[in-house]
């Protein structure tokens, strides 16, 4: 039986019921038909059961509505059975509480992945992280400058810095550090700055990592380079005049020796010796302009002209250039390329000249160290970036001058200029590229380029 109206669907089915209600007491009290009387009743507990059911529709969609919102199942839809006007507007009741909760998960859901799309981007590296290490969030910035594939544990950094996870674990919200981190191809300074976030009532700290190693360098660059322009144009401007001043009053005294009245009793020979003092500053006074002229070069770098060129080509003119000062000192000399066709958008003159620089260091080195040997070596980096390296096996450069080699003047040669490393390090951030050094003692020095 099928009624278009629930109460005349309710309202059959009680009649039908009662009905068999009632022939079932007629079978009972008037008749002798037990297989009669028995099927009635059978009848009578389906109907009564199928009543109930048809009844409990709502308690069930009430049921199914909540355990979907209980889920988070919003794929669950609530039809009209034609029940009637009341439980078709219950039923579009639910639709429409069902599609606003749908709407809303999606709507999060869009921005959940705007905004997992503008951290994966930035150029900041991001770290989320609970207070026993686990990660609950890394960015590719941050996996791109630590040079990871993935990080399920901010312990599993010890391996690059243990200094690293100290602080990341030190850090309190709102803190920031500054941390070292050498690698033998990469010196970093990261920028650590600290915050704290609650989720799922667990707490979570953030920590954004920037590598400032590249700023740093050109703020100094340019630090070293305005206080050697005072410099040099101060004592340019001191030493010029007393060098000019010196040789007119030699000359005054060779033109004007013959037509002087010397007083009675005057040494000729301390005349000489005016003459050689005067000649000795004007010579100095020289000698510190030339001096002083090299200096000046420091902060007069030419501009880097690049080009597309094969490194095969730069190493076998650097090679050619040093290969008389190798043979003479009978060091082993090595150049590996990988691949053999790696070409370098550089300058090829102001490259070949940081080679060239390094070199001559590398040869000063290993020059008294038995079995002497140099390696000069391209290849890529994980990156993809191109790595250019300097690399002997002489005694090494001590941890405590590792941070100041590149500085302007600092030198641990003797008679060195300390002018090298640091003119090199300036053309490599016109390149846009960075020199790094990496050193143990009495085993090998590892000077990188990267590109």
């Amino acid at each position: 039986m099928a009624f278009k109206r629930f109460r005349i669907h309710v309202i059959g089915r009680t009649l039908i019921l009662s009905l068999s209600v009632a022939f079932f007491f007629f079978l009972l009290f008037r008749t002798q038909l037990f297989a009669a009387l028995f099927i009635t009743g059978v009848l009578i507990i389906y109907q009564v059961y199928s009543l109930i059911r048809y009844i409990e529709v709502t308690n069930r969609d009430l049921t199914r509505f909540f355990e979907s919102i209980k889920y988070g199942d919003f794929t669950q839809s609530f039809k009209d059975d034609k029940l009637g006007r009341s439980f078709a507007s219950l039923r579009n009741t639910f639709n429409d509480v069902t599609n606003a909760f749908r709407a809303t998960r999606a709507e999060k859901e869009e921005h959940y992945q705007y905004l997992q799309t503008v951290v994966q981007h930035v150029g900041v590296g991001l770290i989320a992280f609970q207070p026993d290490g686990e990660v609950e969030l890394i960015n590719t910035a941050a996996k791109r400058l630590l040079n990871l594939s993935h990080l399920k544990n901010i312990k599993s950094l010890n391996s690059l810095s243990p200094k690293l996870v100290e602080t990341l674990f030190r850090l309190n919200p709102r803190e920031r550090d500054l941390v070292k981190v050498e690698s033998e191809t990469e010196s970093l300074r990261l920028a650590l700055y600290s915050t704290e976030f609650k989720l799922r009532s667990q707490v979570f700290s953030l920590v954004s990592i920037q590598n400032i190693q590249s700023e740093l360098e050109e703020t100094e660059i340019k630090a070293w380079q305005r206080l050697i322009r005072v410099l040099t144009h101060e004592i340019m401007n001191s030493i010029t005049p007393i060098s000019s001043l010196a040789s007119t009053i030699q000359q005054l005294i060779r033109d004007g020796l013959e037509s002087l009245d010397l007083p009675e009793g005057f040494d000729p020979e301390m005349l000489d010796d005016i003459q050689q003092a005067l000649h000795t500053i004007q010579r100095r006074s020289q000698g510190l302009m030339h001096f002083v002229d090299a200096y000046r070069n420091y902060s007069l770098t030419p501009k880097a002209s690049c080009s597309i060129f094969p490194v095969g080509e730069l190493f076998a003119r650097v090679e050619k250039l040093m290969q008389a000062n190798i043979v003479d000192r009978g060091i082993l000399f090595q150049s590996h390329i990988k691949p053999e066709n790696l070409e370098l958008t550089a300058d090829p003159e102001l490259t070949e000249q940081v080679l060239i620089n390094l070199l001559l260091n590398a040869l000063q080195s290993v020059e008294k160290q038995e079995g002497g040997r140099i390696d000069l070596l391209a290849f890529l980096d994980a990156q993809g970036r191109i790595l250019i390296q300097v690399k002997d096996n002489g005694p090494g450069i001590q941890e405590e001058n590792l941070d100041k080699i590149f500085i302007p003047f600092f030198s641990t040669k003797e008679g060195g200029s300390g002018i090298g490393l640091s003119l090199s390090r300036q053309i490599m951030r016109q390149h846009k590229g960075t020199i790094s050094v990496h050193s143990d003692p009495e085993q090998a020095t590892v000077f990188t380029l990267r590109f």
